[in-house]
């Protein structure tokens, strides 16, 4: 095990002396490992990742470029999944992420199976990302958020602090979900939703903002919201209102298609 400073095969790379790093492990140039981590053979890190202290990373796990993880984070420990039965399964984050301190990340359940998260998110304290989740880039998951198993976060969705999101349910590109929310259906792109159980109460203003969408298309959503949710249509009605109402438009074409994919069903 490595415990000490050392420049290999001209690589710098910084481990404190009480942290357990496996020989086998990949550390990538400018990587530094803080007092007291612990990091498995399988581990691959990548170039100017900072690990912090009493982190444990583990597993079939990959890190870019980039990333900042804080202390007693678990990473790449075995799924919680009942049906887990010894297969190899894989952890894959992206560039850039920040997580928190003791933010816990399960990979994949079955053999070969992953979770995946891209670049650029902010997972607070105490938040947890469970099997075979697929977050997107820019989100952010508030402090004690939970996501069970094969949840999909989009692009710049927001998940509120202390709420819980059922196994299955897509989150939709630039939404937000209020803190406390229980979450058990899709919650469509660019909406705002609140409650337990989770209620739409009308579009993401600001996070289309910093989307970079303007007026036009925040006027768009706000008819769509209407439609969808204060007509009294059924959803396959409302979605075909929608179509035939509102000209083509990238957030309309994203929220069409959002919303004829789903399968739980959607927060109304």
């Amino acid at each position: 095990m490595r415990s000490t400073s050392e420049v290999r095969s001209g690589r710098s790379v910084v481990i404190h002396p009480t942290a357990i790093v496996h020989p086998d492990a990949e550390l990538g140039e400018g990587v530094k490992v803080g007092p007291f981590s612990i990091i498995a053979a399988t581990v691959k890190i990548g170039e100017r990742t900072i690990v912090g202290a009493r982190v444990t990373i583990e597993g079939h796990t990959s890190l870019g470029m980039d990333n900042e993880i804080f202390t007693g984070a678990v990473i790449g420990s075995i799924t919680q999944d009942k049906k887990y039965d010894g297969g190899t399964s894989y952890l894959t984050i992206g560039n850039g992420n920040k997580i928190r301190e003791y933010v816990t990340i399960n990979p994949g359940t079955k053999d070969g199976t992953s979770t995946v998260i891209g670049d650029d998110n902010l997972l607070m304290a105490y938040s947890h990302v469970a099997h075979d989740c697929s977050i997107g880039n820019q989100t952010v998951l508030a402090n004690q958020g939970t996501l069970a198993g094969h949840v999909i976060v989009e692009d710049g969705a927001i998940v509120g602090g202390l709420s819980a999101v059922h196994q299955f349910v897509r989150i939709g590109k630039l939404s937000i979900i209020g803190g406390c929310s229980k979450v058990v259906q899709d919650v469509p792109p660019f909406m705002m939703v609140d409650g337990h159980p989770a209620r739409a109460y009308g579009i993401n203003s600001v996070g289309m903002d910093r989307g970079g969408y303007g007026a036009d298309e925040k006027t768009l959503m706000k008819k769509a919201f209407r439609i969808i949710f204060k007509s009294g249509l059924t959803l396959k009605n409302g979605m075909g209102k929608l179509e035939e109402e509102l000209p083509s438009t990238p957030t309309r074409d994203i929220l069409l298609s959002f919303l004829k994919a789903s399968e739980r069903g959607i927060c109304r």
